[in-house]
C-alpha cells in the first residue's frame, strides 16, 4: 500500500506519471457528461471528475480495471435488475476502487495542500490501519480470492421514482468512516466499505421493506443518513488472514476475525448527532435539524410510518 504518483494503487510496480486510470471511468463520464463537473477536495483545492486519475500500470489496467468496468456497465445498463445480477465481491471491487481511487488522490495532495488541514488523515494510526484491512481485501480485484462466508462491506441497491428525481447521477462518499453511494439513473447503491456487512445485518428490516419499493429522492437521502451514521459509529475494524495455500489450489481464501470483546461494535446511536447527518443529506429540500427532532426521540421520516411500514411517496410536499 503506497500513496504516491510513482507506483501503481493496486499492484505497487513503480510506474511514471503518464501512468494513470480514471478514479470514475470513462463510461461513466460519457453518459452522464461528469468530465467537466467539479469535485472539492479535502484541502480546499478543486478538481473535475474527468482530472480525477489514480496512478495504475498498464497491465492492472488493461486486465483488471477495464474488464470490471465492462462488467458494472452492462449491468448498469439493464437497470435494477441488471445491478443485483451483478456479483457481490464484483460490485464491492467496483466501488472499492472509485473510493480507492478518491482516497489516494486525498493522502497524496496531502504532502502538498492548498489549505492545511487540522487533522491529517495520514497522520493517524487507526486510519492507515483501516486502509491497510481493505487494500488487503481490494486485492481481490488483481488476485483470485474468495472470502470465506462473508463479503467485506455492505451493499444496498435502491431504486428510484422518477417523479421528482432531477439528478441522474449523484455521488458522495466519506473518506474516514468508508460510506459510499452511487446513483446511476434510477438505480443508487450505497456502501460502507469495511464492516462484513454487519449495518446490512442491522438494517435488515429497513432494506426488507424499501426492496421492490420505488424511492422518492428525499427518501434515499434518509436511507442515505440512516447508513453513513451507521458507518460513523462503527466501533471495530476487521482483521483479515490467508489460509495457508497448498500446492493445489488455484486462489486464496480469506478468513476475517472481528474484535467485539474489547471493543463495542456499535458507539451509541445519538439522535442529535443523527440529526446533523439527516440534515446534511436533506440540504436540496431546505429542512432544518428543529424541523427534523420536533419529537426528540422520534427523529421525522420519509421512509417509514408510525408502524414501521414503508411510507408511499411520489412527490414532497414542503414542510410548514
Amino acid at each position: 500500500m503506497q500513496f504516491t504518483d510513482t507506483n501503481c494503487f493496486l499492484c505497487g510496480t513503480i510506474i511514471t506519471q503518464e501512468h494513470r486510470a480514471p478514479v470514475f471511468a470513462d463510461w461513466l463520464q460519457q453518459k452522464y457528461n461528469l468530465k467537466n463537473k467539479e469535485l472539492l477536495m479535502l484541502d480546499k483545492s478543486v478538481t473535475t471528475f474527468g482530472q480525477l486519475t489514480l496512478p495504475c500500470c498498464d497491465r492492472c489496467h488493461t486486465h483488471y480495471l477495464l474488464p470490471l468496468e465492462a462488467e458494472v456497465e452492462q449491468a448498469a445498463a439493464n437497470g435494477i435488475e441488471g445491478m443485483q445480477a451483478l456479483p457481490p465481491q464484483r460490485l464491492f471491487q467496483w466501488i472499492g476502487k472509485m473510493y480507492y481511487g478518491s482516497l489516494v488522490t486525498e493522502l497524496i495532495k496531502e504532502a502538498d495542500p492548498l489549505v492545511m488541514p487540522e487533522y491529517a488523515v495520514s497522520e493517524d494510526p487507526k486510519m492507515l490501519g483501516k486502509f491497510r484491512a481493505f487494500f488487503q481485501v481490494l486485492q481481490s480485484l488483481r488476485v483470485p480470492m474468495e472470502f470465506d462466508g462473508f463479503l467485506p462491506s455492505s451493499l444496498f441497491l435502491l431504486q428510484v421514482s422518477p417523479t421528482e428525481d432531477e439528478l441522474p447521477f449523484e455521488y458522495q462518499d466519506e473518506l474516514t468512516t468508508m460510506a459510499f453511494s452511487i446513483k446511476l439513473g434510477p438505480v443508487a447503491v450505497v456502501c460502507t466499505l469495511l464492516d462484513n456487512a454487519i449495518i446490512r445485518k442491522a438494517f435488515g428490516r429497513l432494506y426488507q421493506v424499501t426492496e421492490g419499493k420505488e424511492l422518492h429522492p428525499i427518501q434515499l437521502a434518509e436511507f442515505k443518513a440512516r447508513v453513513f451514521y451507521a458507518a460513523y459509529i462503527f466501533n471495530v475494524v476487521p482483521e483479515y488472514f490467508i489460509r495457508p495455500i497448498k500446492p493445489e489450489d488455484d486462489h486464496l481464501v480469506l478468513d476475517t476475525l472481528i474484535d467485539d470483546v474489547t471493543n463495542e461494535i456499535f458507539n451509541p446511536w445519538e439522535m442529535t448527532a443523527y440529526a446533523h447527518m439527516l440534515e446534511e443529506m436533506l440540504k436540496p429540500w431546505g429542512i432544518r435539524e428543529h424541523q427534523i427532532l420536533q419529537t426528540p426521540q422520534q427523529p421525522i421520516s420519509f421512509l417509514l410510518d408510525e408502524q414501521n411500514q414503508f411510507k408511499p411517496m411520489e412527490r414532497f410536499t414542503k414542510l410548514v
